[in-house]
């Protein structure tokens, strides 16, 4: 287990020194003593076993030594002060009283001059120029280098470790651990944690030890308890014994008395992973009846967090607070922080929910930061906005617009994903032509970093609006590309080989001078209408139950129309009805002397964006293709059908509509 900790969380740029005192192979808490006393986690013992919390290590162990994180340069006097103050000499030193600690205003003031500082150095700057500094201000410093220096499981410059005032704050922290506040201790354990020290240094060691201690006292807040848990999970991991611990004491609060940062700071803890496999539902449950009191109170990055939380949880049971976070994100989206915005807009795709004021703020916000937010927020957004169906000219014609301009710094996956909703939606922006020309030069420089997925995906999206990538079908249709496609899991599965069809069947359609290669067989589908995820939308039953009853008083017999008919194309007719030379009516089971196929599309809600009355970009590649391939297409949308009255101007609508040309005096 130590070799795994040290694996996990090694130390970045720090120089082994001899080991201050040795330590115990323990990873875990041990809960007594053979005294009956309880021990910390991974403890540092002397000979005589006893607990560097209260005495300090003096003697070492040649078979326990360790590399351990040591900011030691000089010895520095001790004194029995409150703050921890900082001496402007050439190497800064520490001290920690217990008189004459910052008032409140100092601590916010020093919190926001840290916040501001866009650099390490600019951090140790500050430092050297504060006169006092309390524990949880120095715990705020390493915390804010933590945040400048992150770079995924590392740090962007491991020498920061080395620099002469962490190393001097890092030392006081660790000799006068035992004097720190509950909050100073637990958030100084995070921000080491975060700067990913070893795990075994004596700092470490000696910071678990007292919080192992003031957590068995039992008055640690929900907020330190969560900062506490928060450290545990990077140490250990979710099985860690001091973490369900810190569960247990937090179980035992109600949340209905929690402030929303306490609320929050729960749902961070057990989004961490220990709240998985339906945990702790009965404290999610009652978090969640609490939240929803408290929404309207709640700042952007409280929203944005709960509902990323309730995501990675996937509480699907709490749409009442998913709605009320909704609304609550209404008066924020201009304050959003990019990585905010993107998480919540994220959040509602997870759940399908969307709030037509919410919109609203979108399509006034979106313009303004299409040209300089971060690539995935508005690629997000647009994935948002095709998710949903909503179909917002403002929001597409400024995204379209940016494109052409930032396309070159997409990733593969943003450039597609921006594409797909235009696509879905079938809708071209005022300046598609410079919009695709684009694509189409991505296509050339960066064609093989696309995942075949994500290619197909866009190469889709495009003949959804009538761009025909035809200079790259070929490569689509190879063997090569085929089989990457299938590498990517056990085979194909359905809705792949439905979108390869339907390519295949726009490029023979509508490019008869494409002369590359063909699809196989084996590759094509014998139907677009899949459950589920579907190329085509499947008729709306109660919309098909009133047609069909207008269309046998029309024509006299339910025997002389098809319904849901499978055509040799993929494609299924909602009704059919076939006509002969003279322009009779043939009964539907009739195949000889065919003349003329009119294809009826029921078309309900659902094959149209939610906001707007266009067709989504499925339907209206199918209606194109349908009428290519000799059909006279008759489309019924909802808003026309649903303002008849009865059934004689339901009679009169569909005769006018399928039969322009003739009079209706008997059938």
């Amino acid at each position: 287990m130590a070799l795994k900790l040290i694996q996990r969380f090694p130390l970045l740029g720090i120089q082994r020194y001899p080991p201050v005192a040795p330590v115990c192979p323990f990873t875990r808490p041990l809960r007594t003593s053979s005294t009956g006393q309880p021990l910390c986690v991974a403890c540092l013992c002397t000979s005589a076993g006893r607990c560097i919390r209260r005495w300090g290590c003096r003697k070492l162990q040649p078979d326990c030594g360790v590399r351990s994180l040591t900011t030691i340069v000089r010895e520095p006097a001790f004194v029995a002060s409150s703050s921890v103050g900082l001496h402007k000499d050439s190497f800064p030193r520490f001290r920690l009283t217990q008189l004459h600690r910052p008032t409140a205003t100092e601590e916010q003031a020093f919190q926001q001059r840290i916040g501001s500082c866009s650099s390490s150095r600019q951090v140790f700057k500050l430092l050297r120029s504060v006169e006092i500094l309390s524990d949880t201000m120095a715990a705020a410093a390493l915390h804010r280098v933590a945040d400048l220096e992150h770079d995924g499981n590392s740090l962007k410059d491991p020498t920061v470790l080395e620099n002469d005032t962490t190393r001097a704050l890092c030392f006081q922290l660790e000799q006068d651990s035992a004097r720190l506040t509950d909050a100073g201790l637990v958030s100084a354990l995070l921000a080491c944690t975060r700067l990913f020290l070893d795990p075994w240094s004596t700092l470490m060691v000696r910071l678990v030890s007292e919080s192992q201690e003031r957590l068995d006292r039992g008055q640690m807040t929900v907020g330190q308890l969560c900062t506490l848990g928060q450290a545990m999970l990077a140490i250990e991991g979710p099985g860690c014994v001091m973490l369900e611990q810190v569960m247990d004491d937090i179980q035992k609060q109600e949340p209905a008395q929690w402030s929303p940062s306490d609320l929050i700071a729960v749902y961070r803890l057990l989004q961490g992973g220990i709240g998985e496999g339906g945990k702790y539902r009965d404290l999610l449950n009652a978090m969640h009846a609490h939240a929803v009191t408290v929404t309207s109170r709640m700042d952007p990055t409280a929203v944005s967090v709960l509902l990323s939380a309730l995501v990675t949880l996937n509480q699907t049971q709490a749409m009442p607070l998913v709605i009320g976070l909704c609304k609550q994100a209404v008066r924020h989206v201009p304050h959003f922080t990019d990585e905010e915005l993107t998480l919540v807009v994220g959040a509602l795709i997870h759940f399908g929910h969307s709030d037509r004021y919410f919109v609203q703020a979108m399509e006034k916000y979106v313009p303004t930061m299409a040209f300089t937010s971060h690539p995935e927020t508005v690629t997000k957004v647009m994935q948002f906005f095709g998710r949903r169906n909503i179909l917002s000219p403002a929001v597409f014609n400024a995204v379209a617009e940016s494109f052409v301009y930032r396309a070159d710094d997409y990733n593969t996956s943003q450039v597609a994903r921006q594409i797909m909703a235009f696509g879905k939606l079938g809708y071209l922006p005022p300046n598609a032509g410079d919009v695709f020309r684009k694509v189409e030069t991505i296509l050339h420089t960066r064609f093989s970093h696309f995942q075949p997925r994500t290619l197909l995906n866009l190469l889709h999206s495009c003949i959804l609006v009538e761009r025909f990538p035809v200079n790259f079908v070929s490569k689509v249709f190879s063997r090569y590309f085929l089989q990457q496609l299938q590498e990517q899991d056990t085979g194909i599965d359905r809705i792949v080989l439905a979108q390869l069809t339907q390519l295949y069947m726009t490029v023979k359609l509508e490019c008869p001078y494409y002369q590359g290669p063909q699809l196989l067989p084996k590759y094509r589908v014998k139907s677009f209408l899949m459950s589920g995820r579907s190329l085509e939308t499947p008729v709306d039953t109660h919309l098909y139950n009133s047609v069909k009853t207008g269309l046998i008083d029309l024509l006299g017999a339910r025997s002389y129309f098809g319904s849901k008919v499978l055509t040799p194309y993929c494609y299924t007719l909602d009704v059919e009805i076939k006509l002969d030379e003279d322009g009779y009516v043939l009964p539907a089971s009739h195949n000889d002397d065919v003349y003329k196929r009119i294809a009826l599309c029921i078309d309900g809600q659902k094959r149209f964006t939610t906001n707007m009355r266009q067709l989504l970009g499925k339907e209206a590649i199918k209606q194109r293709h349908l009428r290519l391939l000799g059909y006279e297409v008759v489309q019924i949308p909802y808003y026309e059908f649903e303002k008849l009255k009865n059934m004689t101007s339901v009679v009169e609508y569909l005769h006018h509509k399928i039969f322009p040309h003739t009079y209706r005096l008997s059938w």
